[in-house]
């Protein structure tokens, strides 16, 4: 190939998401939208209100509309027909009113984009996009969801090592640590539904070159109430609750603020448990999934790279970037409306999704397969156990009637020998051992073995595993069921 090809829709998102912000679908929406709005136009009255300037003409005719709605969708012929336009008026939306006039025939073509300005089709369009991208963000997201709750619910209650500061800390457990990932999910989850709901109310309608909706009163001979029924018909024929209630030229910008602000939310969820794993698989505890012919390094033929996790977090920080753009763009339109937002949001919206379509495929595939090595995390929690015994050895000593300050120092005397021999000459923890010699803690020999168990470490984390699937997760999953598919290993490119 001799031209760049951009790799989210090349090798990284699904079909599904590349052809909401394909050409074919952006194009034939826009014809849906000049159709939708010629037949409202026509159901409102605009025919009645032109009668007294020329009783005899229909502005738009039965047979217009049939003709429009037999071309609603765009040819590679009509695609390239519009492609000539624009090289000629180097104007986007009047290339394409055109090509679908040519289409369509005289009877359609005079009435195309009647009373409309470019943003009637681009803003409106962009709005259409944003929702079916974010309905099957949506769906994605509760995949994941149900998948990292299967996880948490099987490995509730397999003790290991917590990290603070990333060095050993109190033990929790597998799905304990997976629970804080899925919280994560769920609050994302939830800011997705808002800012959804809030683009399905924002419809931006037909509100002319400024937002004054002055070019509709003209059309309908200043019936205001005629003009507020169009707009709204063509909102809900477009599958929308309402339009907005007021725009300038285009919808408000902060829109797509808050759209990719969402997105880098779900980026950094998603960012976060994958440090998390490649952390994990550098333990040996858990690994992603790894195909049985899969190579991890040119050179190293050992290696078992955390390659999708690694293509995770470098499509989220991708996201979490481009949400910037976002904050910009809007932060910078002058009035009702000025064009640098243009170039820009054709790149940051489009991509945003697709990147996040791509994180979510991965993130599916993560967790559908996650492997678990749990005498490696065993083996984990009883090197670091000896020493988290010994506040519970200090208590049975002092209950047994031992001074707190000589059995403390004992301990501590005791620890950093075992530590020297850990870190010095790499040998095992010899803690227990140590204490099972000294004659000052004869009085509970014989208990010390039955204290180094990592199941009495993990205080409520199991239970806490199924309360939080129970209260927070489940009741998700129930509402939506109906919108999770069965979740399959999705198939990767490198």
């Amino acid at each position: 190939m001799d031209t760049y090809s951009n790799p989210l829709t090349d090798r990284y998102a699904s079909p599904e998401m590349s052809y909401i912000f394909s050409d074919m679908h952006k194009f034939s929406t826009w014809r849906e939208l000049w159709y939708v709005l010629a037949e409202a136009e026509r159901e409102i009255g605009i025919n009645e209100a032109q009668k007294q300037s020329d009783a005899h003409t229909e502005i738009i005719s039965e047979n217009a509309l049939q003709s429009m709605k037999q071309h609603l969708k765009i040819t590679p012929e009509a695609l390239e027909n519009a492609r000539q336009y624009e090289i000629k008026f180097k104007h986007d939306v009047m290339a394409h009113v055109h090509a679908f006039g040519d289409d369509c025939g005289n009877q359609a073509k005079k009435i195309i984009h009647l009373g409309a300005t470019s943003c009637f089709v681009g803003d409106n369009t962009d709005l259409i996009q944003i929702k079916q991208a974010s309905e099957l963000v949506r769906k994605r997201m509760l995949g994941v969801i149900k998948l990292m709750r299967e996880f948490a619910m099987q490995q509730r209650n397999v003790p290991c090592l917590g990290f603070t500061h990333f060095q050993p800390a109190q033990l929790t457990t597998v799905g304990k640590r997976c629970t804080l990932w899925l919280q994560d999910m769920l609050y994302d989850f939830e800011t997705l539904q808002f800012t959804l709901h809030q683009v399905e109310k924002s419809f931006r309608g037909v509100k002319g070159t400024t937002g004054t909706q002055a070019s509709f009163m003209e059309l309908f001979e200043g019936d205001e109430q005629k003009v507020k029924q169009l707009d709204a018909l063509v909102a809900r024929k477009m599958g929308f609750k309402k339009s907005i209630s007021v725009t300038g030229q285009t919808y408000t910008r902060k829109i797509d603020s808050m759209v990719l602000n969402t997105l880098s939310l779900i980026a950094q969820s998603a960012h976060k448990m994958c440090v998390d794993l490649r952390l994990l698989a550098n333990l040996r505890e858990i690994e992603e999934p790894f195909a049985s012919h899969q190579i991890g390094s040119s050179a190293m033929a050992f290696k078992r790279n955390p390659m999708r996790c690694e293509r995770v977090c470098a499509l989220s920080r991708f996201v979490i970037c481009n949400s910037q753009n976002a904050a910009h763009t809007h932060s910078n339109q002058w009035m009702e409306r000025t064009l640098d937002d243009s170039a820009n949001r054709r790149l940051s919206i489009a991509q945003s999704f697709l990147a996040v379509d791509a994180i979510l495929k991965l993130m599916s595939n993560i967790t559908n397969g996650l492997q678990v090595y749990p005498k490696v995390i065993m083996q984990h929690c009883l090197n670091e156990l000896p020493f988290m015994i010994t506040e519970k050895i200090l208590m049975e000593c002092v209950q047994m009637g031992a001074d707190r300050q000589e059995v403390h120092e004992l301990i501590r005397q005791h620890s950093m020998k075992a530590i020297e021999q850990v870190k010095i000459f790499g040998k095992e923890n010899d803690l227990v051992k140590r204490l099972k010699e000294d004659q000052a803690f004869a009085k509970i020999h014989n208990r010390i073995d039955d204290m180094i168990d990592p199941r009495k470490f993990v205080g409520r984390a199991p239970q806490q595993v199924v309360d939080f699937v129970s209260n927070d997760v489940d009741p998700v999953l129930k509402e939506y069921e109906h919108l999770i598919d069965s979740e399959k290993a999705e198939e990767l490119a490198v």
